[in-house]
């Protein structure tokens, strides 16, 4: 990795963690609009969280468990409750132990399942099941976008319950023997209002300008804000070329999918990007791109810095706001200044090894915590 390229990520990475915070809040100010008496999950006996975990395949359990040690090394007031989801099988049994995990909890933090692609066509993805259940509303924070002279900030939200994710698959009767099958996207004007609202008023509460893809109904009501739609093709190859001009997108779900990758893409890949799915009564926290990162399991080089984001995020959720803030300037100073980078950034370090670091810069900066 050049220093140039170096320099660049780290103003991105910069501008991710300075970012990050009002995001979160604008969040749930949006959710609390639906159900006005909604509050993050209450502490339990002690003051301490239980929160749902679920590993999920490929690099997953073992960012869940570089996740828990860093929260256990930083005194971090909060249980987990694991839940594994075994993808290889067709019983939905540990799918509803997870979502009634969540439910009871309020709150889940999960790394990505694998889509068992050889399963009859009656399984359905428990990433989507999960998403529904548990969250209306995909936020990738913050996305920064670097290119060749500048840095942006990019924001966007897409809704799970409705598109083409939402799961209608169906086989046309007359027409089976040819194989073709029908996916149905049906769209309704009730939630699109829904989901144009959540993303205008935190958009207007952050002081943002531009918002894109929503509804034109909802957008009147902000005139502050500048409204403009642009379709997803043309979107995507605009973030590429001239990101500079987004502040906040919204979007179906397979387009914020796509949107999302691409975001993650230009700021350094998907381990960077955490991601959120917030709903009127749940909340669950992942990276922000789908990948399982199954060919590099268990090989100790995944980058653990999207996961632990994700764990900030949830932190700020519970309103652990000094847990949060601790540990993002960890990570900042640790790919920015110590510049341990995995190799996916060009560099040479272990996820193992970058979770140490992280440990090391918490630990200079003075709070409680336990031994390396």
């Amino acid at each position: 990795m050049t220093a140039r390229s170096v320099q660049s990520l780290s103003g991105a990475l910069k501008l991710l963690f300075n970012n990050r915070l009002t995001m979160v809040s604008g969040a749930a100010t949006s959710t609390q609009r639906h159900k006005s008496s909604y509050t993050p999950p209450p502490a339990r006996y002690g003051g301490r969280h239980t929160v749902t975990l679920i590993p999920g395949d490929g690099i997953g359990p073992e960012l869940s468990k570089h996740v828990c040690e860093l929260f256990r090394f930083c005194c971090v007031p909060v249980d987990f409750e694991v839940v594994n989801v075994d993808s290889t099988k067709d019983s939905e049994d540990d799918i509803n132990n997870a979502i009634m995990a969540i439910r009871r909890n309020g709150v889940a933090l999960k790394g990505n399942i694998e889509t068992n692609h050889n399963l009859p066509p009656s399984y359905k993805s428990r990433n989507n099941l999960l998403r529904t259940h548990s969250g209306s509303v995909c936020q990738c924070d913050a996305l920064p976008v670097s290119t060749r002279s500048e840095v942006t900030p990019d924001q966007h939200r897409h809704h799970h319950h409705q598109g083409e994710h939402r799961g209608r698959v169906q086989q046309p009767g007359a027409r089976e023997r040819t194989g073709s099958v029908e996916c149905l996207k049906i769209i309704t004007r009730t939630k699109s209002l829904r989901i144009a609202d959540y993303a205008l008023k935190p958009a207007r509460a952050q002081g943002r300008r531009r918002v894109t893809a929503c509804c034109k109904e909802v957008a009147s009501g902000y005139p502050g804000i500048t409204f403009d739609s642009m379709i997803v093709d043309n979107t995507t190859m605009q973030l590429v070329s001239r990101p500079q001009q987004f502040d906040v997108m919204v979007m179906p779900n397979l387009y914020g999918n796509v949107v999302s990758n691409v975001c993650a893409g230009l700021v350094g890949g998907p381990g960077l990007v955490p991601g959120a799915n917030y709903g009127t009564d749940y909340a669950v926290f992942e990276a922000g791109t789908r990948n399982t990162g199954k060919s590099i399991a268990n090989t100790n080089t995944a980058n653990p810095t999207a996961m632990l984001l994700a764990s900030c995020l949830l932190l700020d959720h519970l309103k652990l706001h000094a847990y949060a803030s601790m540990l993002r300037r960890a990570i900042l100073c640790t790919v920015t200044e110590t510049r341990l980078h995995t190799a996916d950034l060009g560099g040479h370090g272990s996820t193992s090894e970058v979770v140490r670091a992280i440990m090391s810069a918490v630990q200079s900066t003075g709070p409680r915590t336990l031994s390396i």
